[in-house]
């Protein structure tokens, strides 16, 4: 079990010590959940009232804590009690999964692929032809990355994950299990003698630098050229981006969010859990869309959007307040 002291953990995170405890720190843990050789974190003023009947000695807080620690118990005052808390956690993680030999004899790897020094392929593994992989990068068991497909460094890949063919993903990048990058994209057109007609999608996906993919989330291939996830972009579980949509960089997608086909995100676009994104439209850099909304025509840069249909936050509000008072009126 790992243990450190609140100095040694304090050497990591820089802050202010206030209060002194010998407690040592075995894990981090929810305050209200926290035993006493466990750290936990104060990141909003509205949980110092959970501090008195908390059993943790040491807590990470915010500069402008209004408490104090009390008898044998301390705070580490820092600037981002939030990015700090990810220090901590870096500082307890457990290890990952551990390769006994760093290719393994049940991966089918082509002859013509091309692997950098350092990376690791997991049992039952395939990686077609003319792939590029590149230095230090994990790929899990059960991984299948198609034909022509380049992946940078330093990148990891859970088991599970499908990159079809002719796609590429960049440095630093983790796609959890499941995730399929290059699928077909979603076009069908009615015809009289035939039904419908599947539309050919010849195109694939770009993944920048820095970019996270959740577990089960699909990006699928262009129907031209290439769908494109720019750097930095974080992308939950569950998440559907269709064919030819493009994203700026630091995007977030959160969980059961989608977009429809040739969909244009700015640059750090926000889009909430479970809304919707309508085809062809456009989405300004900064603009937030709210959770559970529906989206149906563009919407401007830094603005924030609510509602199905989705309309400007300040008119949603004012809109849900007169329903409450339509309702409210009708019961009398």
């Amino acid at each position: 079990m790992k243990t450190f002291s609140i100095l040694e953990i304090n050497d990591i995170l820089c802050g202010e010590i206030v209060g002194s405890t010998s407690t040592k720190i075995t894990a981090p843990e929810q305050l209200e959940s926290a035993s006493e050789t466990e750290i936990s974190f104060i990141g909003n003023k509205k949980y110092e009232k959970f501090w008195e009947s908390s059993k943790a000695r040491v807590a990470v807080v915010n500069e402008d804590i209004a408490i104090q620690p009390g008898e044998n118990r301390a705070f580490i005052k820092v600037k981002n009690a939030d990015l700090a808390m990810s220090q901590v956690l870096e500082l307890f993680a457990p290890p990952t999964p551990i390769f006994s030999i760093d290719i393994h004899p049940t991966a089918v790897i082509d002859s013509s692929c091309v692997i950098g020094n350092g990376t690791k392929i997991g049992a039952g593994c395939y990686i077609g032809p003319k792939v590029t992989i590149g230095e230090k990068t994990i790929i899990y068991p059960n991984v299948t990355i198609l034909d022509e497909c380049s992946i940078g460094n330093n990148t990891i890949i859970w088991s599970g994950t499908v990159v079809r063919e002719r796609c590429h993903i960049g440095n630093n990048c983790i796609l959890h299990p499941n995730a399929s990058i290059g699928a077909d994209g979603f076009g069908f057109r009615p015809d009289p003698q035939r039904g419908l007609v599947k539309i050919l999608q010849i195109g694939n996906v770009i993944i920048g630098n820095n970019v996270e993919i959740g577990a089960n989330s699909c990006v699928d291939r262009g129907k031209f050229s290439s769908t494109i996830v720019g750097d930095g972009c974080k992308i939950d579980n569950l998440v559907q981006i269709g064919h030819n949509s493009k994203l700026g960089k630091f995007c977030i997608m959160a969980g059961n969010s989608g977009l429809a086909g040739s969909v244009t995100l700015g640059n750090g676009v926000i889009i909430g859990g479970s809304a919707s994104i309508r085809d062809h439209v456009t989405i300004g850099d900064g603009a937030i869309v709210g959770a559970g909304s529906g989206v149906a025509g563009d919407v401007e840069a830094g603005k924030t959007v609510l509602g199905y249909p989705a309309v400007e936050a300040r008119d949603a509000m004012k809109q849900w307040a007169i329903l409450k008072r339509l309702v409210r009126d009708s019961n009398k």
